[in-house]
């Protein structure tokens, strides 16, 4: 086996060895094999960096960091903006080589795109056309920066650089967050309304972020590189127990439980010694108070989720009552709040006077499902379980799993962070690909 330091681990057929993608590209096949096969031709060199690929990392910053609202200077450039126009337009110059959408076909895509054509027929349906019809402007938005972040990727070299972009843009955003809302007493203990994201959807977005950091921690051998790793890992660990969220902790047990037992391109010790690690910043950073909160994951009886009308398992029964009184279309892109304040049975208390809360779903599936019908639903669920099916033969990016197990407790069905992973996982899927033609790329060290 060809090996040099860690990367994702690609299996290879049945008398072929192992291909690394992210730090090692190669694939060995027998003699006998190779003889049969044309040698294959070097491909062109690749630039380390692009204008491409910088116009998609300052998407990245902008789209996940948020950094022109970190940073509100940076918005008179309207650099989200500016990065997408950029993007695409260099986009469609470049359709030649590793970078053809053409390559990207696949049956995630396919649900990715049934998805886009099954909320537009939802808009007409829905119980405001003019919050449907935005959500669907928005999100074609997502989908075809989706589409354009995985065709730009060519080999691992960009996926490893892009993925340091977004852990380094929540890194950043996590010690900004960290360094200007300082905790109080009483109901102040915990993070609240941040810049753009909450402190549950923060928590979300470490937990995707953790396991990229702990990937450049054990998988590079550049100092430099492994020194901000665990510079960033202490600042979202930090973070985490500041945002004072029960599904940030579940999604961080998901991904712990996943690179113990799952990230096997890393040694087992290194993997231990990395979470005792993170496991240490965290006992260190967190309250009494903290620990009473993550008690009530064990003991709900009080916990107003269950209790209140506008607890979590009351608004999941709203939202599949939703589900099946319009099991096709559902209520709209975004219209769940819409359900919330006018067809709910909570919706009649306005006529007492009584103020009614126009919610979020806080399920991600729940969401889907109410908003974009029972067929939406399967897209959806097609869309994540295809993704994780077509790199089973790639060690999976473990920010998915903090993703999924995060957002079953928050509304984040169209939300960038996913599909940003989504646009990972798709070009990972078609590095290995490539990695298993007869033409593949010759064997080489690839860093960031």
């Amino acid at each position: 086996m060809l090996q040099s330091g860690a990367g994702l681990a690609i299996r290879q057929p049945h008398g072929e060895r192992t291909v690394r993608v992210g730090f090692m590209e190669a694939t060995r096949r027998p003699a006998a094999h190779a003889a049969a096969v044309a040698s294959p031709v070097p491909p062109p060199a690749v630039r380390a960096w692009d204008a491409l690929l910088v116009c998609v990392a300052v998407y990245i910053a902008t789209a996940i960091g948020r950094v022109h609202q970190l940073f509100p200077i940076l918005d008179f450039f309207k650099p989200a903006l500016v990065a997408t126009a950029l993007t695409v337009g260099l986009w469609l110059l470049q359709q030649h080589g590793q970078r053809r959408i053409a390559l990207l076909n696949s049956t995630t895509t396919t649900c990715l795109l049934g998805l886009v054509i099954w909320s537009a027929l939802s808009v007409p349906f829905a119980l405001n056309q003019g919050v449907a019809f935005q959500f669907w402007i928005n999100f074609v938005r997502t989908v075809v920066m989706t589409l354009v972040i995985a065709s730009s990727i060519r080999n691992g070299r960009d996926l490893s650089r892009l993925m340091f972009v977004y852990c380094g843009a929540t890194v950043l955003y996590t010690g900004v967050v960290l360094s200007r809302f300082q905790l109080g007493s009483g109901d102040t203990w915990r993070l609240g309304r941040l810049f753009y994201y909450d402190a549950n959807d923060m928590a979300t977005l470490i937990a995707t972020a953790m396991p990229l950091a702990l990937y450049f921690l054990l998988g590079q051998r550049r100092p430099i590189v492994r020194g901000l790793a665990v510079v960033g890992l202490a600042i979202l660990a930090v973070g985490l127990i500041r945002s004072g969220s029960r599904g940030g902790f579940i999604a961080l047990l998901a991904v712990a439980l996943f690179v113990l037992l799952g990230f096997t391109t890393v040694s087992a010790r290194a993997r231990l010694m990395g979470l005792v690690a993170i496991l240490a910043v965290v006992f260190a950073a967190a309250s009494d108070r903290y620990w009473q909160q993550i008690q009530t994951i064990f003991n709900p009886q009080q916990d107003y989720n269950l209790t209140s009308n506008e607890g979590r398992i009351k608004v999941w029964k709203r939202g599949l009552a939703y589900m099946i009184d319009s099991p096709v279309l559902g209520v709209g892109g975004q219209n769940f709040a819409v359900a919330e304040g006018t067809i709910s049975p909570l919706a009649r208390l306005q006529q007492r006077g009584r103020g009614v809360r126009w919610g979020a779903a806080h399920n991600t599936f729940i969401q889907v499902g109410a908003e974009l019908g029972v067929p939406g639903l399967l897209l959806f669920i097609g869309l994540i379980a295809t993704a994780f099916m077509s790199l089973r033969r790639v060690t999976r990016l473990a920010g998915r799993s903090g993703f999924v197990t995060g957002s079953f407790f928050l509304s984040l069905a169209y939300h960038d962070i996913l599909y940003t992973l989504l646009a990972f996982t798709l070009a990972l899927a078609k590095i290995a690909h490539h990695a298993d033609a007869p033409s593949g790329p010759r064997p080489r060290r690839v860093s960031i």
